[in-house]
């Protein structure tokens, strides 16, 4: 009996060693496949740092203001007995737009025109008799105050009578009309919007410390997302001679042609004045930026050191920039890269410092400075 528990452990002994021994191999194997295991290189595009002339310029935000535009409102109620524009459509200075009813009025003046021809016979009358001394001055002085009292009631009858017919106060185009043929406006409601557009204004402001810089007369590039590839040139026409105190911001005014009344007042848009230097700045595509917390940064593509049994590649290092404006597809960097050196243009989320990578720039767009995106 005991020699069979001996045997027996014996063979349970020798299983637990075979298995303990195969185990061991299996991890000395992993263990040398692990430190022979080079990480395949990451495929990514490239782009050789420029140096390149940029005009310098400050940006802003901005709206584009009519020179001249008003909403059309009556000064006087009334209702509407004729509208003489249509919506949309381009009128002159002084084309009549829309007519009040101004039946009471003329009703008044006539009566007002009747008590004037009265006043000025007895005016008549008492001259003459003032020439043959049968009145006094002062009665001659009533009979006058009375006529001009008179004719100064009808002139104000004449007057509402105008207001009532609105006219066109400028040259301009006018919008979607508010109002209906027969219905009672009561005094300051809309009727049309009238904006005059050439030319317009493109207001925005720039920081207190740019002031220096800025000069009227300088020329002005303007951007709006309703005309993505067109860029509209103007002139800086007035600065503002106050700062607001609240944000520390000069208020500036550009000045725009604007012939084929492409801008309307109200649109948003980006304003660049152009300041008259030229300096040289090292350029990269925006895409070639990492941004982190700690700051901005990119990967430059270097040469791998030659190690025996190895071919010589690339690998990436990441470095720390500082950038600048930018101008379409591309980014100014201020420090941290030399002109020629490579950047990683496309691919930066996926890479580490010290990683090997392949370069291929057959798929990737090319960058430009005044980009049309196709579905934009």
């Amino acid at each position: 009996m005991k020699r069979k528990t001996a045997l027996a452990i014996l063979l349970v002994l020798l299983v637990v060693g075979a298995l303990a021994g195969i185990k061991t191999l299996q991890i000395r194997k992993l263990m040398a496949a692990g430190k022979s295991f080079s990480q395949p290189p990451e495929t990514v595009s490239s782009f050789v740092v420029r140096e390149e002339k940029w005009q310098s310029s400050l940006t802003a935000i901005g709206s584009i203001a009519a020179v001249q535009g008003v909403t059309v409102t009556p000064e006087l109620p009334g209702t509407i007995t004729e509208i003489a524009f249509e919506a949309g459509a381009v009128v002159s200075k002084g084309d009549l737009l829309l007519r009040l009813d101004p039946s009471l009025e003329v009703a008044q003046l006539r009566a007002l025109e009747a008590q004037v021809e009265l006043a000025r016979v007895n005016l008549e009358r008492e001259r003459t008799l003032r020439i043959q001394q049968m009145i006094s001055q002062s009665d001659l002085d009533t009979a006058e105050a009375t006529l001009k009292q008179n004719r100064a009631n009808a002139d104000a009858i004449k007057t509402t009578i105008e207001k009532k017919t609105l006219r066109a106060p400028f040259a301009g185009r006018l919008g979607i009309r508010q109002v209906n043929l027969g219905q009672y406006l009561d005094a300051g409601k809309p009727i049309v919007s009238l904006q005059s557009l050439t030319p317009v204004y493109a207001d925005f402001s720039l920081p207190q410390q740019e002031l220096a810089r800025l000069q009227t007369g300088m020329r002005v590039r303007l951007l709006t997302d309703a005309y993505p590839q067109r860029a509209f040139e103007g002139t800086l026409t007035t600065i503002n001679p106050d700062v607001d105190s609240n944000t520390r911001s000069v208020g500036l005014q550009a000045t725009f042609e604007n012939k084929d009344q492409s801008l309307r007042p109200g649109m948003f848009a980006r304003a660049e004045v152009l300041l008259p230097e030229e300096k040289s700045v090292l350029v990269i595509p925006i895409t070639a930026v990492l941004s982190a917390p700690y700051g901005d940064s990119v990967y430059v593509i270097e040469s791998k050191p030659a190690k025996v049994g190895e071919a010589p590649g690339l690998i990436v290092r990441q470095q720390l920039v500082r950038v600048g404006p930018a101008r379409g597809d591309f980014v100014t960097v201020e420090s941290g890269l030399k002109a020629s050196e490579r950047v990683v243009s496309a691919g930066v989320f996926k890479l580490r410092s010290g990683m090997p990578v392949v370069e291929n720039n057959k798929v990737t767009p090319n960058s430009s400075d005044a980009p049309h995106p196709a579905d934009s």
